[in-house]
């Protein structure tokens, strides 16, 4: 079998495998949680790690397995936060999920309160 021309990448179960276009950097991470106004203690208790996990991450202090790092984005990104995908470390706030409230036609005297 020829495999010139395939590039094996990381798993979740090792450290840090190279950008690929579901990566977080630390940079991205910081200024996510910036926009959004969390803390690292907010973004950490949304997807079940220390705080100290993400303080860590986010100043370069330790590298975590892919997995953890798209647990971090995926947060993020399911309170809008949204990655550029052009290799720049740019983040901007999206639309964000949730309610979006009564449309006009169902508005009655009971719920226009």
């Amino acid at each position: 079998m020829d495999t010139r021309g395939i590039t094996v990448v990381g798993s979740d179960e090792g450290g840090a495998s190279g950008m690929t276009t579901n990566t977080m950097s630390p940079a991205q991470s910081r200024a996510a949680r910036a926009l959004l106004d969390w803390s690292p203690a907010d973004l950490a208790a949304k997807v079940g790690l220390s705080e100290d996990v993400v303080t860590g991450f986010e100043s370069g202090g330790i590298e975590l397995a892919s997995g953890q790092v798209e647990a971090l984005r995926s947060a993020l990104m399911q309170a809008g936060a949204v990655f550029a995908e052009d290799g720049s470390n740019g983040v901007r706030l999206g639309t964000r999920g949730g309610d979006e409230g009564t449309r006009l036609g169902a508005l009655t005297t009971e719920n226009d309160r």
